[in-house]
C-alpha cells in the first residue's frame, strides 16, 4: 500500500512537490492542478521527479457530472473526462477517477429517481466504453468512484457495472464510506468490507481512506465524516484486505481540512496497518513476511 493525501503544497515546483510527500512518509499523491498535456516539458520534469522520490501519481481527478441531464453540458464534461484520461496515462497514474454523475441539475453528485434507472445504467456504459476506447490508455485505468446516490452503491453492482463494460482498461476505485447506507450494513462493516474485497480485489486500483459515524440525534439516518479512527469503520479489517493487493496500490486520505488532521489521520492509518500485519518499507507498506 503507498498511503497518501494532502500535503498542503501551494508551489508548481515539481521537485518541491514531491519532497512534500516524502516528508509525511506518503508514497502517492493525487494529481497537482497546474499540469497540462499543452506543457509536455512540465510533465516531463514532473515525472522525473516523482520517480527520483519514488512517489506515485494515485489518481488524476475529474469530479464532474458526465451523465448531465443536459446533453451539451454532459458532452463538455465526457470532453473533460477523456483529457483527464489521457493526462493520466500520459503520467502512469493508476487511475483517472470521476462519478458517474446524477440526473439532477442542483448538483454535480446528488440523489435523483433516475440515477438506479436502466437508462442511466446504459448510459453510464456507454460513457465509460465511448471515453477508453477514444483514449485506448494502456499504463492507467478509468474508474467511477462508488457513490451513495446512484447504482454504484454496492460490489455486486459494481461488478455488474465492470462486466457490461467489458473493457481492460475500466478498474475500481474504492471508498468503503460511501458504500454505507444503513445502520445494518455499518454496524457490520468488517463483513462487508471482507465481502467487497472478496468480490473486486483484483480489479482494485486506488482506494479513498476516511472515517464515519452514525448522527445519533437524527430521526432518520444519517452518517457524518469523522476524523480517520474515530468513527466506525473497521480499518484493521479494511488494511488487511488492501495488505493482499498489489503492494503499489495507492490508498489516499481525503475530505479532511487541516494539516494538523492530515497528520493524525496518517498516523492512525498506519497504526491500523501495523495491526493489519504491515510494515513500512521506504514510502511502500508491505506485508511483514514470517521468518521460518
Amino acid at each position: 500500500m503507498r498511503l497518501g493525501g494532502s500535503v498542503f503544497y501551494h508551489g508548481t515546483d515539481a521537485e518541491e512537490f514531491a519532497l512534500a510527500h516524502v516528508a509525511k512518509g506518503f508514497g502517492a499523491a493525487i494529481c497537482p492542478p497546474w499540469l497540462s498535456l499543452e506543457r509536455p516539458r512540465e510533465l516531463e520534469a514532473f515525472k522525473k521527479a516523482m520517480k527520483k522520490h519514488d512517489v506515485v501519481i494515485a489518481e488524476v481527478g475529474v469530479w464532474n457530472n458526465p451523465l448531465h441531464p443536459d446533453r451539451a453540458e454532459a458532452e463538455r464534461n465526457i470532453g473533460k473526462l477523456a483529457e483527464r484520461l489521457r493526462l493520466a496515462e500520459e503520467l502512469g497514474a493508476a487511475t483517472c477517477v470521476n462519478i458517474l454523475g446524477t440526473r439532477q441539475t442542483a448538483s454535480w453528485f446528488g440523489p435523483e429517481k433516475g440515477n438506479y434507472s436502466d437508462d442511466f445504467f446504459e448510459e453510464a456504459v456507454e460513457v465509460s466504453q465511448r471515453v477508453i476506447d477514444q483514449v485506448k490508455p494502456e499504463r492507467t485505468r478509468l474508474s467511477f468512484e462508488m457513490m451513495p446516490y446512484c447504482f454504484l452503491d454496492s460490489p455486486e453492482e459494481y461488478l455488474r457495472f465492470l462486466k457490461a463494460v467489458d473493457r481492460e482498461a475500466a478498474g475500481v476505485h474504492l471508498d468503503i464510506c460511501n458504500n454505507m447506507n444503513s445502520p445494518r450494513r455499518f454496524y457490520n462493516n468488517a463483513a462487508y468490507i471482507r465481502h467487497t474485497f472478496q468480490l473486486l480485489g483484483d480489479k482494485i486500483v486506488t482506494l479513498h481512506l476516511k472515517d464515519i459515524d452514525l448522527k445519533e440525534d437524527a430521526l432518520t439516518v444519517a452518517f457524518e465524516e469523522v476524523l480517520l479512527g474515530t468513527g466506525g469503520i473497521d480499518h484493521v479489517t479494511l488494511m488487511e484486505e488492501i495488505s493482499r493487493l498489489p503492494a503499489d496500490t495507492p490508498a489516499i486520505l481525503e475530505h479532511l481540512e487541516t494539516e494538523e488532521q492530515y497528520d493524525q489521520a496518517a498516523k492512525a492509518a498506519e497504526r491500523f496497518a501495523e495491526k493489519a500485519g504491515m510494515r513500512r518499507d521506504g514510502l511502500v507498506w508491505r506485508t511483514a513476511r514470517k521468518s521460518h
